[in-house]
């Protein structure tokens, strides 16, 4: 748990530039206030007291608008930056140093009992207001960009955007974390790093 909160803080700290210290994050950094608080909720659940972790899933949601299941599997160094309007369902399960925006949905399919709800690996990075829906897996090192619709698997390393997701580059470096470099809107550098897949060369 320790080693998880502090692979947490030092995420806020190395990705995001408006934080400008350690105790900023534990101060007034609301995703990690949320994601710090579920990880005692998850505890709470696999202890069979789901009343008690129930109450602080609603408490979160109520004072922070990020509602994280307590089942929800979350690994270590995961940033949610800004926070607001986040939802992981109740079978979902986040990789390592992935970083989510805003408004991002990790929502299920199907009815209560199913594993329903997403897979997410390692070094993923999730844009704002991106949706992944149902028990597909999103690959390690993987970018999904603002707005984008997931509703089937993506293979590592891929770059997805658009409604439905549509893969249009794949990172060279097979050790790619978007989720660290946190670029959205791509730079000479970043195009240097993958191979870019234009619609043309797909024949539309």
């Amino acid at each position: 748990f320790r080693r998880a909160i502090r692979a947490d803080i030092m995420a806020v700290r190395d990705r995001d530039p408006a934080c400008l210290s350690l105790p900023d994050v534990f101060m007034y950094f609301k995703g990690f206030h949320a994601l710090t608080t579920h990880r005692v909720a998850h505890y709470l659940w696999h202890q069979n007291r789901h009343v008690l972790a129930h109450f602080l899933q609603s408490r979160v949601s109520t004072t922070f608008q990020i509602d994280i299941h307590p089942n929800a599997t979350m690994g270590t160094g995961i940033m949610l930056d800004h926070g607001t309007g986040i939802v992981i369902g109740e079978t979902a399960i986040v990789g390592n140093n992935c970083s989510i925006l805003h408004h991002v949905t990790l929502g299920g399919s199907g009815k209560k009992g199913v594993d329903r709800h997403p897979k997410v690996g390692n070094g993923v990075l999730l844009g704002a207001g991106a949706s992944v829906l149902g028990n597909i897996h999103i690959g390690d090192g993987c970018q999904v960009g603002a707005g984008t619709l997931v509703i089937t698997d993506l293979p590592p390393l891929s770059v997805a955007v658009g409604v439905p997701a549509r893969i249009i580059g794949t990172f060279l470096d097979s050790q790619a974390q978007p989720s660290t470099t946190m670029n959205q809107l791509g730079t000479k550098e970043s195009d240097d790093a993958m191979i870019i897949i234009t619609y043309e060369s797909d024949g539309i």
